[in-house]
């Protein structure tokens, strides 16, 4: 029996699944935290994938990483890191994408050029900050890397060069999508010179071995580790709540939305990924628990002794600031608070919330794409969660397909290695898990509260940042 090893290095941990080859059973799991923070030394993802792949990785005859998407992880001439890695969800790099937008002909040029338009979260807007506020730093980076190109790397054997896939190259900010190549000129605009890339590798293609002799692959991001380990189709959305909440398709033609509103990346099999991304997500649920001093299970439950519509409370949950919609200096903003109101109604209103932003990228994705949905899927450790199952279906107004509990970006990962391993035209096909379908009536006026409260914050967000540039 062939055995393949998936690693998920994510925001928060390393996962790894060794897994059967042929029947994509999963043999034994491993799992290492990460350290919290949206700057990290990515050094500790190497400590992390030592610990959770010991004993694992010797008997894996081929292995692959998905990786957390945009990190930035720069290395100097000797290959150490210049400086920590800045995370996908670190935002400080928003005027960065801003400027580098305006100097590549506005959102429409940069999504034609790249695929999508250029937000906080994009590699090459952090090597715009590096090089504008920490000079000294810039001017040392010799090698930019993506986390799971140096998770890669450190797994690779003596001498390996330095690899990556076009999926997640798609989403640095300099990597031509639809044409399937670097842009190095955009690299060099952002970091003010030029600096080593990792070369790419074909899907499905090993890029070389680990020491322990393995195949290795050429790894992807997160969310098209995912769609792998799902095997997504056509006509397929998926919804994952996560650290960050996100809506994606499979697509055999690439996108390039100059609305900013959906991003065009590439996927890990040769086609695309289109996809909507928000940064606030399972930590909204997070943080209602602890304000009102209960865990998740007792949060569901006080929410769904709440009617739709939470007895009027709503609010937009752009906590860390927002990707979609852009607003990286956005709040939480909540309305409808009266003496009636309860600790239930607080409670719910956050999942309506959570679900609303959700429903809404589903919405921006179907229309950029142009494919109404055959299948909503939803996935995440949120799912767990009675309450989302409950009103999931009520809130997007279809019934949701809920895939049993897994980890479906270590598992595409390992259906990466798999096909490496098997030097096959097209990814293994494994036995499809059973699935749950959750229907629930619609309840259209949850969203219609939450999208008039959602436009009148950003008429707020508008008029604030005039008031302000009016005063300087």
């Amino acid at each position: 029996m062939a055995l393949i090893l998936g690693i998920d290095s994510s925001t928060q941990s390393t996962k790894a699944l060794l897994v059967d080859a042929d029947s994509g059973e999963v043999v034994e799991a491993r799992a290492a935290a990460h350290p919290p923070g949206t700057e990290v030394d990515p050094r500790t993802w190497l400590s992390a994938v030592d610990e959770a792949t010991d004993g694992l990785l010797e008997r894996a005859d081929a292995v692959a990483v998905a990786g957390q998407q945009h990190g930035m992880v720069t290395l100097d001439e000797s290959g150490a890191p210049v400086r920590d890695a800045l995370l996908w969800n670190d935002t400080r790099s928003a005027d960065a994408a801003v400027e580098l937008i305006e100097e590549m002909g506005g959102p429409q040029a940069c999504a034609d050029a790249i695929g999508s338009v250029l937000v906080a979260s994009f590699t090459s807007a952090k090597l715009r900050w590096l090089r504008d506020h920490e000079p000294e730093n810039a001017a040392r980076v010799a090698r930019v890397l993506l986390p799971h190109d140096y998770v890669s790397l450190h797994l690779g054997a003596d001498g390996t060069e330095p690899f990556t896939d076009r999926g997640d190259a798609s989403g640095t900010g300099y990597f031509a999508t639809a044409a399937g190549e670097w842009r190095p000129d955009l690299l060099e605009q952002a970091l003010g010179h030029g600096a080593d890339l990792p070369r790419l590798v074909a899907p499905g293609r090993a890029a070389g071995t680990t020491r322990s002799g393995a195949a290795i692959a050429g790894g992807t991001g997160d969310n098209m580790g995912a769609a792998l380990g799902m095997a997504l189709e056509p006509g397929d959305v998926l919804v994952s709540i996560g650290t960050s909440g996100v809506a994606s398709a499979i697509s055999s033609v690439p996108v390039a939305d100059g609305s900013g509103v959906v991003t065009g990346f590439a996927d890990a099999s040769g086609g695309f990924l289109p996809m909507v991304t928000t940064m606030n997500a399972a930590g909204i649920l997070d943080l209602q628990a602890r304000w009102l001093g209960v865990d998740h299970d007792e949060l569901a439950a006080l929410a769904l002794q709440s009617a739709p519509g939470a007895g009027g409370v709503t609010f937009v949950p752009y906590y860390g600031g927002e990707r979609t919609p852009n607003r990286p200096d956005a709040v939480g903003t909540w309305t409808g608070l009266t003496p009636a109101t309860t600790r239930a109604d607080l409670a719910r209103a956050a999942y309506e919330a959570l679900l609303c932003s959700l429903a809404d990228a589903v919405d921006r994705l179907v229309a950029a794409t142009g494919e109404t949905p055959q299948r909503v899927l939803m996935v995440g450790g949120a799912t767990k969660s009675a309450a989302v199952r409950e009103l999931a279906p009520a809130v997007l107004g279809c019934p949701v397909v809920l895939p049993p509990p897994g980890e479906y970006v270590a598992l595409g990962a390992a259906r990466q290695a798999a096909w490496a391993l098997a030097g096959t035209t097209e990814p293994p096909t494994w036995s499809a898990a059973e699935t749950t379908v959750l229907e629930a009536d619609p309840t259209p006026h949850v969203r219609e509260v939450y999208a008039d409260l959602r436009d009148r914050t950003e008429s707020w967000t508008t008029h604030t940042a005039t008031a302000t540039e009016g005063t300087r």
